[in-house]
């Protein structure tokens, strides 16, 4: 009796066990919630590295972790191919930073475009820092070397601060572009409120590790963080695309 309960027992460690080899979305989901409850996990997939899982978390960052979830890496993943060392962890981050950023709507920007754009920049941006204002100076330099450049708001002294205030002026003024420009040179717009989308775009890039302004998204999803001369950053840009 006693070694038909024993067997009884290991069978159904074993099944248990096994349940977790076979489901270990399941397995690393769980691991790491108890951990951080509630961790933004977009997705869990098999790494290129045999035996270990990709976690993808919301803005880009990812994981790694063992099937069973009791393993857990945090850093970078790279693969050495043809004599050169490939980063797979920004590869992934960055095809996740591009597709968060194409999901915002055109509308909910300010956007100052050339007439015939060969790519475009996302940038991270509060009226009140320097080199913000240094950047937008460039603005039509980069338009002329085909640079879209495309405005979001991120108020680096958070919602309520003169940053926000002055952002939400520009996106709710009758003409945006025009405010940005006032508020780029250090003049005053008019102040005015609307249903706007700055305080979702402060978040947006908080999600994605913006830590300072100005933050310039490449097409690809590369963040580039900090004023960069124009044909600099056109050539990046283009390269990006």
């Amino acid at each position: 009796m006693r070694v038909s309960r024993l067997f009884a027992a290991v069978a159904l460690g074993l099944a248990s066990s096994l349940s977790v080899a076979a489901d270990p979305d399941k397995a690393i989901r769980d691991a790491l919630n108890a951990i951080q409850p509630g961790m933004p996990i977009e997705a869990v997939a098999e790494s290129p590295m045999p035996g270990v899982y990709q976690v993808q978390l919301k803005g880009g960052r990812q994981l790694y972790a063992s099937a069973d979830g009791q393993f857990v890496i945090q850093g970078y993943l790279f693969q050495f191919k043809d004599g050169e060392a490939l980063n797979l962890t920004e590869q992934a981050q960055s095809q996740s930073v591009a597709a968060t950023i194409n999901a915002v709507a055109l509308k909910d920007m300010v956007v100052f475009a050339p007439e015939k754009p060969k790519t475009h920049i996302t940038v991270f941006t509060d009226t009140d820092c320097g080199y913000c204002q240094k950047l937008h100076s460039e603005v039509p330099e980069l338009n002329r070397l085909g640079v879209e450049v495309r405005y979001m708001a991120f108020p680096r002294q958070g919602m309520g601060s003169h940053g926000a205030n002055t952002l939400t002026s520009v996106w709710c003024a009758k003409n945006p572009q025009e405010a940005m420009n006032k508020a780029k040179a250090r003049e005053e717009v008019p102040a005015a409120t609307c249903d706007n989308p700055v305080a979702e775009q402060y978040q947006l890039g908080q999600l994605i590790g913006v830590q300072g302004t100005p933050a310039i998204v490449l097409a690809d999803g590369q963040i580039i963080p900090g004023y960069q001369p124009a044909p600099q950053l056109a050539e990046l840009a283009l390269q990006a695309k």
